[in-house]
């Protein structure tokens, strides 16, 4: 196969006329050539920290769109479908992505379950992770999110960071805000990433001290415009990742929009692409070809090095995306899943007034674009001494629902996602994925909530006797679908979402992080109100 165009040749910083030649998946030669070509060759993109799951696409799906994008590897994490379901889980995720050309490199879950005060499906212990990447091959041990364990020496916490440091795979971080000695101890343990620092101070500082930085650009958590900086004088640490995507946005763009933005944005190309190419083979020693004699025949064909529209994706040689037509077949996917528990009445979500009146109580304040939240103190709102949400102030009702037993439904408050009417449920809520619910009333909260007990998994919206639904059957968070059906659909609900009155720009992602407890402040479980500096429950009412 020949395939002639101008040569980015990212290792030797330097762009020629030139001409590929590979044969059986290998890159024979990369000549220059005399002629003059309007199209550029360039090794394919990899996303350095994902979710597959956060799609709601079984990894065979999400590959279908990523090559659109130029996109031929990812080093996921699979800890939500782990959180679910266990080594079975993870399993799933390898073998399913086994039956396309794309590249998965999936990571050790070390966080399963990611805290003990929430219930999760299952448990991934330490002769677990050494069998997976003994046996499995798995080439990290990832985000290692419980940096309390870390900074206290758990023993269960450090063995399972002695495992990946004793068979050379790499540890990656989660310490999102951590700084000065408590941040040097987390690193100083062998935590070598990082894709949670919020503002560049902070991913300075982590640097400074020995971590690499990947920049997130996800559909809720976006920290590229506070990070892109460290593409001037550090791009040799840096690497892109998308973390958490939901299928519209995949259906637009993945990591090449992180290289258009860095690109327009006046930083010199080549240290673009080191981030987006290079970095994430070299350190986690993927097998990822970068445009060399020799390599696999992992490259893409772009229009120019403005736009980077992709017009061609090779994996191994082979032809995966064309003119934006995607040519990875869809394969048959099988249903695994773990969900029990039963529909909820309307007085589950009923909450009791103290008996001194309507006093403060503490409220999840959501900010778009961040997973972080804050605590605010805001006076309840009483109809027959009940605590119900307040759309004048947009102080409204949350429930988390345990989908694996039959307990109490947790009840909490936010602000932030502006719901006028309805209400909208998700059982993608990293990370132990039970199903938590935000509405304006009892009832449509209720309604939401049992629409997905009733598929066993999915996100749905409930308004006007109305109840939306898109399933999930897959682990309860993902979708036995076709990408475009399912994208289609997700862009539907998510109209809905918006129509009830909320501005996030991804009601249903934020949704889902409202219940991860290792991302400050104040978040909400199965189990009740959590406080991550505290890291406890809190009491309701002030």
């Amino acid at each position: 196969m020949e395939l002639l165009g101008n040569i980015v040749d990212v290792l030797n910083r330097k762009i020629f006329p030139g001409k590929v030649i590979f044969e059986n998946g290998k890159i024979v030669s990369v000549t220059q050539t005399e002629d003059t070509y309007n199209n550029y060759i360039l090794p394919g993109f990899i996303d350095a920290h994902v979710h597959i799951e956060s799609s709601m696409l079984v990894p065979s799906e999400f590959a279908r769109l990523a090559v659109l994008h130029g996109t031929v590897a990812t080093v996921s994490d699979p800890h939500e479908i782990g959180n679910v379901l266990g080594v079975n889980g993870v399993r799933y995720m390898i073998d399913n992505g086994k039956k396309g050309p794309f590249k998965f490199y999936f990571g050790a879950p070390s966080c399963v379950p990611a805290t003990a005060f929430e219930t999760a499906g299952a448990e991934i212990t330490s002769a677990d992770i050494r069998e997976l990447i003994e046996k499995d091959g798995l080439k990290y041990l990832s985000e290692m999110m419980n940096y309390p364990g870390v900074l206290f020496n758990d023993p269960l916490v450090m063995e399972k960071i002695q495992i990946a440091h004793s068979l050379g795979r790499p540890v990656d971080g989660h310490a999102p805000g951590l700084r000065g000695d408590d941040a040097k101890k987390y690193i100083a343990a062998g935590i070598s990433t990082d894709h949670e620092c919020f503002t560049l101070d902070e991913a300075l500082g982590k640097i400074a001290l020995g971590m690499k930085i990947i920049i997130r650009e996800g559909s809720a958590a976006k920290n590229f415009e506070a990070l892109h900086p460290l593409l001037k004088d550090h791009s040799d640490l840096v690497m892109f990742c998308s973390d958490d995507k939901h299928p519209n946005d995949l259906l637009i763009s993945q990591i090449n929009e992180h290289v258009r933005r860095a690109v327009k944005y006046g930083y010199d190309l080549f240290n673009v692409l080191f981030a987006a190419c290079v970095n994430p083979v070299k350190h986690y020693g993927l097998d990822v070809g970068l445009l060399k004699p020799g390599d696999n025949a992992d490259l893409i064909i772009v229009n120019n090095l403005t736009d980077f529209k992709v017009q061609q994706t090779y994996i191994n040689g082979e032809l995966v995306a064309n003119n934006g037509v995607s040519l990875v077949k869809k394969v048959k996917t099988e249903i695994i899943n773990n969900f029990n528990t039963s529909r909820k009445s309307i007085k589950d979500f009923e909450l009791d007034a103290l008996s001194d009146g309507a006093p403060k109580i503490r409220v999840i304040k959501a900010l778009d674009g961040q997973l972080l939240t804050e605590e605010l103190r805001e006076p309840a709102k009483l109809f027959d001494a009940k605590l119900i949400s307040n759309t004048d102030n947009d102080v409204l009702k949350m429930a988390v629902v345990c989908r694996y037993n039959n307990s109490k439904p947790a009840i909490g408050f936010i602000r932030g996602f502006g719901f006028k009417k309805g209400a909208i449920a998700s059982c993608v809520a990293h990370d132990s994925h039970n199903i938590i619910a935000v509405g304006v009333t009892d009832e449509d909260i209720c309604h939401a909530v049992n629409s997905i007990i009733d598929y066993k998994g999915g996100i749905s919206a409930a308004f006007d006797d109305i109840v939306e639904v898109l399933p999930l059957p897959v682990g309860g968070i993902m979708s036995n679908d076709d990408c475009y059906t399912i994208a289609e659909k997700y862009t539907a609900i998510d109209k809905i979402s918006k129509d009830l009155g909320s501005n996030l720009h991804a009601p249903y992602m934020t949704l889902s992080f409202m219940a991860l407890l290792v991302i400050p402040l104040l978040k909400l479980s199965d189990k009740g109100l959590f406080d991550s500096k505290k890291f406890g429950f809190v009491d309701l009412f002030v």
